[in-house]
């Protein structure tokens, strides 16, 4: 079987076609990642930049091999956090989605807070959740990330649930399908691309609600708590090495993400291929 689908020219294409495209996908933003380096760093050099105003990469890249164990220590610490805050903000978040779709008085009532508690802005969250869990303690770090994650995962699950095709739904009740069929055939695959759409999203909240959180009060083995150490000594570097953890929790997340939607819903990355 294997030998049949190497000598079949068709497959050959297929495959090369789909390696062609994941590079031009790639290639784009590394190249300008790349770019964006060089340019900084030739900046930096060129206008004399004092480090804290804003480090050169190569300092940036020394800081974070001199102190590689301390920061994967802290990382460590903070993506604990992160990803308890993503889980239990995004169950959260389907469960209200899809309560509030199936129950018009659910979502007629809660919509309204919902919308007022997401402009509460995270920073008059964490005070208050560090005072009913414990300023030391994971969990309350874990819960600001948690209600950052809530509000998009739950929006996008209604929205899913319900902006169904409506000749769908119509063909299904034309046959006398159940409420529990319409739901598991129609609404749950159609509600899969709004929420993966909206776990990206929630991916990066989680990374930035656990860190501003850390902010305010954690334990010095943190990576919010060190970033404002590190800057409040005037250690540039070592703050912007730290960013760069942060940056590659969110981006680890993100890809995770991606790939399990991959994996549970291929035909909606099919069809989006097909539309463009």
């Amino acid at each position: 079987m294997t030998a049949d689908l190497a000598l079949d020219p068709g497959w050959r294409r297929r495959t090369s076609s789909g390696a062609a495209r994941q590079a031009r996908d790639v290639l784009p933003p590394v190249v300008a990642f790349l770019v964006l380096i060089a340019v900084w760093e030739v900046a930096v050099r060129a206008l004399n930049l004092k480090p804290f105003i804003l480090p050169s990469p190569l300092a940036i890249a020394a800081a974070w091999q001199e102190n590689l164990p301390v920061l994967l220590a802290a990382a460590t610490y903070t993506l604990g956090e992160v990803v308890a805050g993503l889980l239990i903000g995004a169950t959260a978040g389907v469960v209200v989605g899809a309560a509030a779709a199936r129950f018009g008085a659910v979502r007629g009532s809660l919509l309204p807070f919902a919308i007022v508690a997401n402009s509460v802005p995270i920073i008059a969250f964490a005070p208050i959740f560090n005072n009913w869990f414990g300023t030391d303690n994971q969990f309350s770090k874990a819960m600001i990330a948690a209600v950052l994650v809530f509000f998009p995962v739950m929006i996008n699950t209604l929205r899913g649930l319900l902006n169904v095709d409506p000749s769908a739904l119509e063909l299904l009740r034309s046959y006398a399908a159940p409420e529990r069929t319409v739901f598991r055939s129609l609404r749950v695959p159609n509600s899969l691309p709004f929420i993966f759409t909206s776990l990206r999203v929630a991916t990066t909240l989680a990374t930035i609600g656990a860190i501003v959180s850390e902010y305010f009060a954690a334990p010095r083995g943190s990576l919010g708590q060190y970033i404002a150490t590190q800057s409040a000594f005037l250690a540039f570097e070592r703050s912007w090495a730290a960013i760069i953890f942060a940056a590659a929790i969110g981006i680890g997340l993100y890809l995770l993400v991606v790939i399990l939607e991959r994996v549970v819903s291929p035909w909606a990355r099919a069809q989006a291929l097909a539309e463009h």
